[in-house]
């Protein structure tokens, strides 16, 4: 069986904004919201975006319940996670 790494991130938008998702490739998915028409909705209107936080999880579950942990959070929550 293929091991997959999971993960969670957090991007810093062009307008200072933070982007909160979930991934199993944070490279690819980070060029993908920078160039790609793939990339998410919010972002694409906010690029250049940059990645200032990621965690990784063994499990999809996992990850997919700490990014809403991490969504509920206010932003300066989410601002103090990142230092």
């Amino acid at each position: 069986m293929k091991y997959m790494s999971h993960f969670v991130y957090i991007l810093k938008c062009a307008d200072d904004t933070l982007y909160t998702g979930y991934t199993t490739d944070i490279e690819r998915r980070v060029i993908e919201h920078n160039e790609d028409i793939k990339g998410a909705k919010y972002t694409k209107a906010r690029r250049p975006v940059k990645l200032v936080y990621y965690e990784s999880f063994d499990s999809r579950s996992d990850a997919t319940k700490r990014e809403a942990e991490i969504k509920r959070l206010t932003r300066k929550g989410k601002l103090e996670l990142i230092k």
